[in-house]
């Protein structure tokens, strides 16, 4: 998962590009970069890191133009080097610059064709880079420099033919603008807004709304699913549908964990569609357990914070804040790496023993993904003198990989997998563990917006809604991706081992 900006300005937008990666910081914190045009030339400044270590001002005043994209990454495919942090750029044609969110599940054929029937060189493992040349090629075929809007949407309409999987891309041509499309099955968020100025109309796409809103940008609309955004240099801005059987299949996960609450994704509130998540849990809780001993209700922040409060409201019992955050620590789920993930979370997480002293605790987290985070932070209530620690998911149990962007490649770093719920609790030391259900779930979100009927529910469910997905794809991915293919272990999932080990 990343995040993506693309600002065509009146100004200077170096500026407005930094801060609005700031905001959608919380995608992506492995790199960060920023390329912005002047004229003809393009500036570029990233590296890995925070988006405030990667700009320092020197940098920032090389960065000329009145328009430009920015990305803070979170790898999936390819690896953490910096050279693999975007923008990334080719000369030819015209000179492009592209940011991506999202992950290709046909990467390796499309490497290969790239390679031996466009004769177009890769530099990187990155599938962004695969995306990026897929779209310059069929700009190459345009053969002239008066490149026309509908040269642009054609070359969309090729990606999309040609490439599969979850993507939102913003793409920056020189001599004409921006350009801004977001894959047939809408996994990915794209949205779209305008500012007025003085000077004339400012233009920006982003990840999610609440980069527009820092902004003072008027959000207008997200995208739709295979549609693509042209942005005239001179002004003007013209949208296209570029696919042929676009349906709308947004991502669940968004909703329960990636994206910040103040944003609206597809016409949803985020927020509101958390608090729904909390009363159905609740009822969940109510109609399964009536008779429970529950004295307080506390959240793992921040993320599930919306839910829990919901949960207490309905349950009637307390809420109270049990874990104070350190602001300085990155989220755990998204860390490169089970070890330093494991390492992170008492740097992260402090227990205010009062809370948990003598009380019987229900603990809430938006999701449970590889179990070892959710069983230090239960041992975290126990050291801290809980009677009983109780878990809540604001999610359904996360038993699939996940193939569109987000790190859950190997399935048996997921400790729903294959095991029932209360393997897990015991897995995880709870004392009892209640999961959302996925129809709650997908009740919760749909309500924000009735026109969305389906979704992208892999994690949950394991139905790919690309249609690509095989067995064999999944056991290439999960050699290599996992934990271990990174580490450079052989078979030994750290995560697994590590719940096994405590059991």
């Amino acid at each position: 998962m990343c995040g993506i900006v693309g600002l065509m300005g009146t100004g200077p937008v170096n500026q407005a590009i930094y801060e609005a990666l700031t905001v959608v910081q919380h995608r992506g914190q492995d790199a960060a970069g920023i390329m912005t045009c002047e004229g003809r030339r393009f500036f570029l400044r990233k590296d890995n890191g925070l988006v405030r270590d990667v700009f320092q001002p020197e940098q920032m005043l090389n960065l000329r133009g009145d328009m430009g994209i920015g990305h803070c990454r979170y790898p999936t495919a390819g690896s953490s080097s910096s050279s693999e942090a975007q923008p990334l750029y080719t000369n030819s044609p015209y000179g492009i610059a592209l940011a991506h969110n999202g992950n290709l599940t046909n990467a390796e054929e499309l490497r290969d064709l790239l390679y031996r029937e466009d004769l177009r060189h890769l530099n990187t493992e990155s599938d962004s880079e695969i995306l990026l040349n897929v779209f310059a090629h069929h700009l190459q075929r345009v053969g002239r420099l008066d490149l026309r809007a509908d040269d642009l949407f054609d070359a969309v309409s090729e990606v999309h033919r040609r490439c599969r999987g979850g993507y939102a891309a913003v793409a920056m041509v020189t001599g004409y603008g921006l350009v801004a499309f977001r894959d047939p099955w809408g996994i990915r968020p794209l949205v779209y807004g305008k500012r007025e100025t003085d000077e004339g109309t400012e233009y920006m796409v982003a990840s999610e709304s609440v980069a527009l809103d820092v902004l003072g940008f008027e959000l207008v609309r997200d995208l739709a699913p295979g549609e693509a955004l042209v942005i005239h240099h001179e002004g003007g801005l013209q949208t296209r549908q570029c696919a042929q059987e676009p349906s709308a299949n947004p991502c669940l996960f968004e909703f329960v964990y990636f994206a910040r609450p103040d944003s609206i994704i597809d016409d949803v509130s985020v927020y509101k569609a958390r608090l729904r998540m909390g009363d159905r849990l609740a009822a969940k809780i109510q109609r399964e357990w009536p008779d429970h001993d529950i004295d307080v209700v506390i959240p793992i922040p921040d993320t599930s914070r919306t839910s829990a409060l919901q949960v207490a409201f309905n349950l009637g019992v307390k809420y109270r804040e049990g874990f104070m955050k350190n602001r300085y620590i990155g989220r755990t789920f998204i860390m490169p790496g089970q070890q330093q993930r494991k390492k992170s979370v008492r740097r992260k997480l402090n227990a205010i023993d009062l809370e948990f002293r003598g009380k019987n605790v229900m603990l809430i987290d938006d999701s449970i993904v590889r179990g070892t985070t959710s069983r230090q932070i239960i041992q975290m209530a126990r050291d801290s003198g809980a009677n009983k620690v109780y878990f809540a998911s604001a999610a359904p149990p996360v038993r699939y990989p996940n193939v569109y962007g987000i790190d859950m490649p190997a399935a048996l770093e997921l400790v729903a997998h294959g095991r029932s719920t209360q393997e897990v609790a015991g897995l995880i030391g709870a004392d009892r563990l209640i999961y959302q259900d996925l129809h709650d779930l997908v009740w919760c979100v749909r309500h924000g917006n009735p026109a969305l009927r389906d979704f992208d529910t892999s994690v949950f469910s394991g139905r790919y809604v690309t249609g690509d997905v095989t067995e064999d794809y999944l056991a290439r991915l999960e050699r290599a991706r996992s934990d271990a293919a990174r580490n450079g272990d052989d078979r030994k999932q750290r995560g697994v081992i590590d719940l096994h080990n405590a059991s």
